[in-house]
């Protein structure tokens, strides 16, 4: 098997295993309880490092046309792990914490969930679009990567922002009810 192939038979093995541990995590995990003192802060965390992603990912994509090629790969590997820390933080969170339902009725929950719901399903598509652009970038496959780049770009940079909306929604809009 070539080396090409190995790289995205994990990253979809990777894809299915992170796709399958947060629907276990959010939808079957028994509840747990613990008294830890920052559980609270974690979603904060997790909107900053959303927010950080989003900064990273569009200082990149200006990078990048700039031609600025050095620039654009560190901004995407700092989107990377900003990432890879927000996914920590949610993890952990729903580990502890469980589900965080929104209270609200009225039009504001159809634009809620409406968010919601998007940015679940493209959370989804997210993973193996960002694994497979970083390793053609890395691998030096400009014109796949770019082609590849034109879908994740705008779905990562959703994902991002929508997180922070989400985080917005629940603070704001679940204290009013």
């Amino acid at each position: 098997m070539n080396s090409d192939k190995k790289a995205y038979s994990l990253i979809i093995f990777l894809s299915i295993v992170v796709l399958l541990a947060l629907t276990w995590l959010i939808y079957f995990k028994p509840t747990t309880t613990t008294d830890f003192i920052f559980l609270e802060t974690i979603p904060v965390l997790n909107a900053f490092f959303n927010s950080l992603t989003a900064i990273f990912l569009i200082s990149g994509f200006v990078f990048v046309k700039k031609k600025k090629i050095e620039q654009h790969k560190k901004m995407m590997v700092a989107a990377t792990v900003s990432s890879v820390f927000f996914l920590i933080g949610y993890i952990s969170y729903h580990y502890y914490h469980g589900d965080t339902k929104f209270l609200p009725t009225g039009g504001i929950r159809t634009i809620y969930f409406t968010v919601l719901i998007s940015h679940i399903l493209l959370s989804a598509v997210q993973v193996p679009l960002i694994l497979s652009t970083l390793y053609l970038g890395f691998k030096g496959k400009t014109l796949q990567h770019k082609k590849l780049a034109r879908f994740t770009f705008p779905i990562w940079l959703y994902v991002s922002v929508t997180g922070v909306l989400i985080f917005v929604f629940l603070r704001w809009f679940n204290i009013a009810v």
